[in-house]
């Protein structure tokens, strides 16, 4: 391979984040960062404990200057405390409480437990506003549904993160919470017209431009009015029309994971890799699925672009400057005590309320109403059973309930019910109006957004699913 070719290799490898199974570096991965490759964004089955993901990131960044991201949201998308939950409540629990100067804590507690384990870049915050209470993805992962109250509280996540000197991502822009379709799945489409999303949409990112967050994560989410039927990740006039012209961005665009079907089921991994590049994007967030062998498809495949004339090379160096100045800011590892100052917890107690008494607890019965988690939150555990060790504790589906059964073995004890988003679930609110109608003494947890409630029955809405928030919850129980 000639000299230009090795370099050729090297940009296009340098726009790449790739992912691996397992909690120690694959050699490939080694490898590929000995020759440029620009990182890896880890996950839950990346994570044993915070020593071992130390050891991790340290294996990586001794084989090249690495890019080591993840989602650390706090709340419900966690990935250093996927197998327990998260200490911290997430976005819709600050928005709850709006102090900015709590979100600032919490999101500075988060980037120094990220930074004692070696990650530089955290994926978050969500700057999206939840304008559709049946969002399928975005939810309690938004601060909330105005546009000024997402944007303080956005500049306050960047600020504290970036004090610990881990680099924010702010997403997904421009805006996934006025979608009823997870990206993951296919192309959601936000049909509004430019003085709306300008308004809207486009006020939270603002703000953390002006805030100087160090990168910015595309959505897979078509504005027709902007991207025609593209989602925004593929689309020029969004990223350099809208994001590095309008809004005068120049920092790092970071691609929501390319994997996800919204680009992988309309021009595939490969070239969806080729025309976000060509679009404006300077890292791209591969996502768990793809392999080396993908890895190696895709960067061939880059380099092709650029040798047939589909994607300009400088547009390669124009992402390999803007990477090169975030590693600067990056700077040298350092070692970075995590806030052990129970901030996460002091946040869910002030987001968490209660509507009406519950009664004195008698040997509760809770009954967890299960829902399926997003495929962004994973298979995180959640529920009240760590706080309430003396309850029987039943978990099920709604299709699975027997409610004249759970009648009986309730009987004569204090009953607990347990959900998350019921708003979105209509097969949830019917088990709990079953429930209700004959027991109206129950005590009803809303661990998701607190858009559907009972009529009666004693009510309490912690915001969220993170450890935080259920034992807020508890705490209010048993008080």
């Amino acid at each position: 391979m000639s000299q230009s070719d090795r370099g050729l290799r090297r940009l296009a490898a340098g726009t790449l984040l790739v992912a691996f199974q397992g909690t120690t570096a694959p050699e490939w991965v080694l490898r590929e960062l000995e020759d440029g490759l620009g990182g890896v964004t880890l996950f839950g089955f990346n994570v044993a404990d915070r020593d071992q993901v130390r050891e991790l990131t340290t294996a990586l960044r001794g084989a090249g200057e690495a890019v080591i991201s993840l989602d650390e949201e706090g709340g419900d998308v966690t990935r250093l405390a996927y197998h327990v939950g998260s200490p911290y409540p997430g976005n819709a629990a600050l928005g709850a409480v709006d102090d900015v100067e709590l979100t600032r804590r919490v999101y500075r507690a988060i980037a120094s437990e990220l930074a004692a384990c070696g990650v530089n870049l955290d994926m978050a915050p969500s700057a999206d506003i939840n304008t559709e209470a049946d969002n399928p993805v975005i939810g309690t992962r938004s601060f909330g549904t105005d546009p000024e109250l997402v944007a303080r509280h956005t500049v306050a996540a960047v600020l504290g993160l970036q004090a610990a000197n881990v680099a924010a991502c702010v997403k997904h822009f421009p805006g996934h919470g006025a979608t009823r379709v997870d990206s993951h799945l296919a192309i959601p489409v936000v049909d509004v017209g430019m003085d709306v999303l300008r308004a809207r949409e486009l006020a939270p990112f603002r703000a953390a431009i002006e805030a100087g967050a160090k990168s910015v994560m595309t959505a897979h989410v078509a504005v027709p009015v902007l991207t025609g039927d593209a989602p925004a990740t593929l689309s020029p006039a969004a990223l350099t029309g809208l994001l590095r012209g309008e809004l005068g961005y120049d920092g790092v665009v970071v691609t929501d994971a390319m994997d996800m079907h919204a680009i992988t089921k309309s021009v595939g991994l490969s070239g969806g890799a080729v025309l976000t590049l060509a679009a404006g994007a300077d890292l791209l967030c591969l996502g768990p699925m793809p392999d080396h062998d993908d890895v190696r498809h895709i960067i061939a495949e880059i380099i092709t672009a650029v040798r047939e004339g589909r994607l300009p090379a400088a547009r390669l160096e124009e992402s390999a400057a803007r990477v090169a100045a975030l590693r600067d800011w990056f700077g040298a590892p350092q070692e970075v005590a995590a806030e052990q100052n129970g901030v996460g917890l002091h946040a869910a107690r002030r987001a968490v309320r209660l509507t009406g008494a519950p009664g004195p607890l008698v040997a509760p019965l809770v009954i967890e109403v299960d829902t399926p988690p997003t495929i962004a939150v994973g298979d995180v555990p959640w529920g009240v059973g760590p706080w309430l060790p003396d309850a029987e504790i039943v978990r099920m589906r709604p299709a699975d309930a027997d409610v004249l059964g759970l009648l009986a073995k309730a009987a004569n004890r204090s009953l607990v019910v347990v959900v998350k988003d019921a708003h979105r679930h209509p097969a949830s609110q019917d088990l709990v109006s079953a429930l209700l109608a004959a027991r109206p003494d129950t005590t009803v947890i809303e661990m998701g957004l607190p858009v559907w409630r009972p009529a009666s029955a004693a009510y309490i809405a912690t915001y969220g699913a993170a450890r935080a928030n259920a034992q807020a919850a508890v705490e209010l129980l048993t008080a």
